[in-house]
């Protein structure tokens, strides 16, 4: 059963930039449209705070990508590259972006993830059972059956690429 989206619900997004981008990267060989993720997270509701968690390199290389996305209206949550011996890399924020869904949930009716990732199924439940409507958006073929389940709402990206897509 779908719930309608009511344009007094009061939104938040939260965006994990990296399994976006490699799921376009690899299914596609594409970029993400952030804009239009966005919009249709929004749905014409009431947004109070979208959050795009991203990494940055010591090349500064990926600025614009920030200054772009701050340019939507998507507040940019940074997070420096980690390297490891070896060669080792990793930038999770899984923990952040949980932490920030549970201190934003009283101020609003309804969370919107951009992920696909399957460490977010516990963090789904718990959103709901405190009352809030989860929304998941990812792309299907490379998101998590079990969150894809959970979610109140699942809106696949790719019934529609062309338009969260851009090609590279």
């Amino acid at each position: 059963m779908i719930i309608p989206k009511h344009k007094g619900q009061r939104v938040a997004v939260l965006i994990d930039v990296q399994n976006l981008y490699h799921s376009a990267k690899n299914l596609y060989k594409a970029r993400v449209n952030f804009r239009e993720i966005l919009k249709t997270a929004v749905a014409q509701r009431n947004l109070i705070r979208a959050f795009a968690y991203v990494v940055r390199t010591k090349s500064g290389e990926e600025k614009a990508f920030f200054d772009a996305l701050t340019n939507l209206g998507i507040e940019t949550r940074e997070r420096e590259l980690q390297e490891f011996y070896g060669g080792l890399k990793k930038a999770d924020w899984d923990v952040g972006i949980s932490i920030d869904a549970v201190r934003i949930a009283p101020s609003v009716d309804t969370i919107c993830l951009a992920s696909g990732d399957g460490d977010f199924i516990q963090l789904v439940e718990y959103l709901k059972n405190q009352g809030k409507r989860v929304e998941v958006i990812a792309f299907g073929r490379s998101a998590s059956l079990k969150l894809k389940e959970v979610a109140d709402e699942f809106i696949d990206l790719e019934k529609n690429p062309q338009k969260y897509l851009l090609k590279r």
